[in-house]
């Protein structure tokens, strides 16, 4: 039966990253949030801790983990966890990409860079749209008629927005409107998305852009 109720879900940036190195760390583990991270996640959790929430869930990545923890804190919450939000697959995991030492300036690695539509060097975007819609869809029928907070990455969300606004998927990363800890709300009205906003609890917070970090 199709039900009229409001259903939204929050799709959330993690915070900064612990990252002294400035690798692309993808879905490598042990990047955890830095101090300011775990700051970034806290204000989060203030600007959602008077929301209808109902369930949060995280991608497997530890950064993504610590930066729902405190949200599902708020709402005395258990934490799930949803594969199909993780970080992008990227070929450039582990190392520096950008600056004059940086992979994309290697010879070696140049045959990694012959497609940024699809992108040649990583997962293709359509495959990130298709898996985050499942996973948002997923998280509407778990909060069904209430909120959701669904926790990923840069790449992962951007692509989701874009999808959901119906742009194309390759774009310029410079251009992303998904900063550290940011949130995208998508509002439901029964199955039919019917709004989708965009906010930034931990703006005040924001460091200067690092090329190459990671997302």
């Amino acid at each position: 039966m199709t039900t009229s109720a409001e259903t939204v879900i929050h799709v959330v940036r993690h915070g900064e990253v612990f990252n002294p190195e400035r690798v692309l760390y993808g879905r490598l583990p042990g990047f955890h949030l830095s101090e300011l991270g775990r700051e970034m996640a806290e204000l989060t959790a203030d600007y959602l801790a008077d929301r209808d929430v109902t369930e949060v869930i995280s991608s497997p990545l530890e950064r993504a983990q610590e930066t729902a923890t405190p949200i599902a804190q708020r709402h005395g919450l258990p934490l799930r966890i949803d594969r199909r939000i993780i970080e992008s697959e990227n070929q450039f995991e582990g190392v520096r990409v950008g600056g004059l030492d940086g992979a994309i300036r290697s010879p070696k690695n140049w045959h990694l860079l012959i497609n940024p539509f699809r992108p040649s060097w990583g997962e293709p975007y359509p495959q990130i749209a298709t898996r985050m819609m499942a996973a948002l869809d997923s998280a509407r029928l778990l909060a069904a008629g209430h909120e959701a907070v669904m926790v990923s990455h840069q790449l992962p969300v951007w692509t989701l927005r874009r999808h959901l606004e119906g742009k194309r998927l390759w774009h310029d990363p410079r251009q992303r409107e998904c900063t550290l800890a940011s949130v995208t709300s998508v509002r439901y009205r029964g199955e039919e998305i019917v709004d989708l906003t965009y906010a930034e609890p931990a703006g005040a917070l924001l460091p200067m852009a690092q090329p190459g970090a990671g997302a």
